[in-house]
């Protein structure tokens, strides 16, 4: 009787399959290629095996570092290189078995990113893009975000880690910044040559100016001339001039005239 028991026990035990669904994952019951119920949590299940399979889900957190290239708005090809981290939210692991697979991941991450990336590349020139990487990282993350929820996937995180171009654009780019910096210098040495011209006409005025002045006192009062005369007088007499020196200014006769 007790062999007979065990015997039965164990064709039992044969007919019921036995399913786990491990950390990190949902488990979704599959009776006759439909899903049946919520996404299972971790633990240990029990089925038909005849009837009945578990698939199980990975939930956890996943990371993808990706490429692509896009065009940029002034039709520059850009080599973009990224980084996402993102899982599937657990309580849609079933709605997203049904509707997609198993490989979810690869249905719907990719065309997902792809097409938001070059939609965002697209509204910058590739100079512009270049020098405002960070604003199109925002751009592109809650385009993505967005775009991935709608699909039950979270994103914890997008991050543009280059951008680059091709070798004829970056030297194209490096003559542009070299020229415009010798442009820069010539338009600074123009105006240096011309406040040094109008420093030069504002001093020749002054001096005309001054020289007007000094003629028109002068005009006005002759004894201005012994004046000056006297301010630059060495304290040498002049030369003799025909046996006798000839002073420079009148003096004043004995009667004081």
């Amino acid at each position: 009787m007790r062999l007979v028991a065990l015997i039965l026990l164990a064709g039992a035990l044969s007919g019921c399959g036995i399913h786990t669904v491990d950390t990190g994952h949902r488990g979704v019951k599959v009776t006759f290629g439909q899903v049946e119920g919520e996404a299972l949590p971790e633990g240990l299940y029990f089925v038909n095996p005849f009837t009945t399979s578990i698939v199980q889900i990975d939930t956890r957190t996943q990371r993808w570092d990706g490429k692509t290239d896009a065009y940029t708005k002034d039709v520059q090809v850009s080599h973009v290189a990224f980084t996402l981290n993102y899982q599937l939210r657990p309580e849609a692991a079933t709605t997203v078995y049904r509707t997609v697979g198993a490989d979810w991941a690869n249905k719907l991450i990719a065309q997902v990113i792809y097409q938001d990336l070059k939609d965002v590349v697209a509204k910058w020139d590739a100079v512009d893009l270049i020098a405002n990487r960070q604003k199109a990282t925002d751009d592109a993350q809650a385009a993505i975000l967005r775009d991935l929820e709608q699909r039950n996937v979270i994103v914890s995180g997008f991050f543009l880690n280059d951008i680059s171009f091709s070798d004829e654009f970056d030297h194209a780019v490096e003559a542009k910044v070299i020229a415009a910096q010798q442009a820069l210098q010539a338009q600074n040495q123009t105006e240096r040559i011309k406040q040094e011209a109008q420093q030069k006409v504002i001093q020749a005025q002054a001096e005309a100016q001054s020289m007007k002045i000094r003629a028109d006192a002068l005009a006005q009062n002759p004894k201005l001339v012994e004046w000056e005369a006297v301010q630059k007088w060495n304290g040498v007499l002049p030369q003799y001039v025909m046996g006798g020196a000839m002073p420079f200014i009148q003096l004043p006769g004995p009667s004081g005239r």
